[in-house]
């Protein structure tokens, strides 16, 4: 009998022994299933982290504001690439919509060159405070249209520091016939002593409706004015310088013969071809 209890008690303690062993190994799994999916976790939650952080590092980089250039680092930049410049206006065309989209022309000029803005984006309210003088950074692509270099397909904002700019012109009289003028492009210029001369070959006519006098009162105004024994075309834009403006009926009042005295600025087109803002009879 004592065998037999004993042999009991040893098979009762294997097996409990054997419980404890299952337990200790089920425990152990358990554990070990609960620890690979926290470092899953961790692992997961470390990712996300970064392609969080890669994603913001990216729109940050995408939304920096582009460095301003300098005139002479925006000239010397390549045609039809990406610029940025800052510049104060002098004068503007007329704003207009196309298919939604507003859009407005403007002379520009700094202390270290000028710029010629083609068809910014534009709200007409804010074409209203595109007075002269207000300071405006343009960001657009450089691009050349018959020797005019502009700044074509641009958005622009203003620039809210109290600064402003109003250009004085320049004379230029000299420099036309010259290398030289085409390094004065855009800016607002003064040309004087000219002598008018007929609009167009065997005609008495001092100016033109449209380059080829094919348009009407309220069109551009082509006229021509010599200096050394040299011809050269102006321009009355008129959506810079409507039929209402004192230059337009200037112009229209002109005799070949006359001496004149002009502002503008310095457009150019398969030459120069200065847009004129004021002209003075002078003989």
């Amino acid at each position: 009998m004592k065998k037999s209890l004993c042999a009991v008690l040893v098979l009762s303690m294997t097996l409990a022994l054997a419980g404890c062993a299952g337990g200790q190994a089920d425990t152990t799994e358990t554990e070990t299933a609960e620890t690979a999916e926290n470092t899953a976790a961790a692992d997961t939650t470390e990712e996300s982290t970064e392609a969080e952080d890669s994603a913001a590092a990216d729109t940050t980089e995408e939304t920096a504001p582009a460095e301003v250039m300098t005139h002479e680092e925006y000239m010397a930049a390549d045609l039809d690439s990406q610029v940025t410049v800052e510049s104060y206006v002098q004068a503007t065309q007329s704003w207009w919509e196309d298919e939604g989209q507003g859009k407005i022309t403007v002379y520009a000029q700094s202390e270290d060159g000028a710029y010629f803005f083609y068809e910014l984006a534009c709200t007409e309210e804010d074409a209203a405070k595109l007075t002269p003088g207000t300071k405006i950074r343009v960001t657009g692509y450089k691009s050349e249209w018959s020797g005019e270099v502009e700044i074509m397909d641009g958005t622009f904002e203003f620039v809210e520091d109290g600064d402003e700019y109003i250009a004085e012109p320049t004379d230029v009289t000299e420099l036309l016939g010259t290398d030289e003028l085409i390094n004065h492009q855009n800016e607002f210029l003064s040309f004087t002593g000219l002598t008018v001369e007929p609009a167009a070959e065997g005609s008495d006519a001092a100016f033109l409706y449209s380059y080829d006098g094919s348009g009407s009162d309220g069109d551009d105004l082509y006229f021509n004015a010599s200096y050394n024994g040299q011809t050269y075309t102006f321009t009355v834009e008129s959506y810079l310088c409507d039929n209402t403006t004192d230059v337009y009926n200037a112009v229209e009042a002109l005799q070949v013969g006359q001496t004149i005295d002009m502002q503008g600025f310095l457009y150019w087109y398969e030459g120069v071809n200065p847009h004129i803002t004021s002209v003075t009879v002078v003989e």
